[in-house]
């Protein structure tokens, strides 16, 4: 698989990693089973995929004692990221961002994944309670103690607390400002898939210009870019896109033109539409690594393809016509 280089520190990985959540959290618990899982990670690491992305809170902390599971023996193929800063409450999320807090969540993600090091150790939230500043400090004293590599930054929450006007990320792209000044970022994960395109407007542009790789996160929508979900099929209760505006069965039948499009395209190209919406996350940028999650072996080996295809100007044309995908909280 093609290898691509984020960060100031050059950290070289697969293309295309694996999102872990979707094995132990948010997404169909009948569904998750942990052997299941393990081979899933093994699949995709067969297949050239490194970077692994969990992070405390799935789960809780079962996502993590996975994946530390599925790497014995396998340590050295990975790239691995996690993240810290979010606790899981009851019905809610609750923020830590102090440094004590985040020096013995790191320990904890160090046992739980059976690892000395994290090669890429990840802010999931900054707390208001707490200057961005001193939580990202406590993390760099992580990278000066051996135990990460280095600092990511998540705005996968960007939707939040935006005043009138305001772009999406123009609030993280603010903390980043202020915690860059601290120490280097080196890769900031974002949603960004077809559907939901909209941190091209601004945050890539910023990332770019800095060096900063894009972990591009939900790029195939959840599931609904694959083209192998029925509207009005319906969720789990604890699965996350029963409450999303983009899944009732209004939303998912009027946004199948999307699919169609996608569809169309993987058929020149003897490809599939996940296939065609990664490789055209692919195609945004050098830096970029989209990191779909998958539950199934076959999935994670599919995802993994289309590091192999490169779409031409006529596909993304076509792609770029598609019409805006209805339902978002934006």
């Amino acid at each position: 698989m093609e290898r691509r280089t984020i960060g100031a520190t050059a950290l070289a990985v697969g293309a295309v990693g694996l999102g872990c959540m979707p094995m132990s959290w948010a997404y169909s618990t009948s569904q998750q089973r942990g052997d299941r899982s393990v081979r899933t990670v093994h699949a995709a690491l067969d297949a050239g995929v490194q970077l692994l992305d969990t992070a405390d809170m799935y789960g809780p902390f079962t996502n993590e004692l996975l994946i530390g599971r599925a790497l014995r023996g396998r340590r050295s193929e990975a790239f691995l990221a996690t993240k810290c800063g979010l606790l899981v409450g009851d019905q809610h999320l609750v923020a830590n961002g102090r440094p004590g807090y985040v020096r013995r969540a790191c320990d904890a993600s160090l046992r739980r994944l059976q690892t000395d090091v994290i090669d890429l150790y990840q802010l999931h939230r900054a707390d208001p309670e707490v200057p961005v500043e001193e939580t990202w400090g406590a993390m760099a004293d992580l990278v000066t103690a051996g135990k990460v590599r280095a600092l990511g930054l998540s705005a996968v929450g960007a939707r939040a607390g935006r005043g009138p006007g305001a772009r999406m990320h123009d609030g993280t792209i603010r903390q980043l400002e202020r915690v860059q000044q601290v120490f280097p970022v080196s890769a900031v994960q974002a949603e960004l898939s077809v559907w939901s395109p909209q941190a091209l407007e601004d945050l890539l542009p910023w990332c770019s210009a800095r060096g900063v790789g894009v972990l591009a996160a939900m790029p195939l929508g959840s599931g609904y870019l694959t083209g192998t979900l029925t509207p009005g099929q319906g969720f789990e209760p604890d699965d996350a896109r029963a409450r999303h505006p983009r899944f009732t069965a209004e939303m998912m039948a009027a946004n199948q033109p999307v699919v169609a499009g996608l569809r169309r395209i993987a058929e020149r190209h003897g490809a599939t539409p996940a296939q065609v919406a990664l490789a055209w996350v692919l195609g945004q940028g050098p830096y970029v690594v989209p990191v779909p999650g998958a539950k199934q072996e076959r999935w994670a080996v599919e995802n993994a393809g289309a590091a192999g295809l490169f779409l031409t100007e006529g596909d993304l044309d076509e792609i770029a016509g598609l019409p805006r995908a209805r339902g978002s909280w934006d």
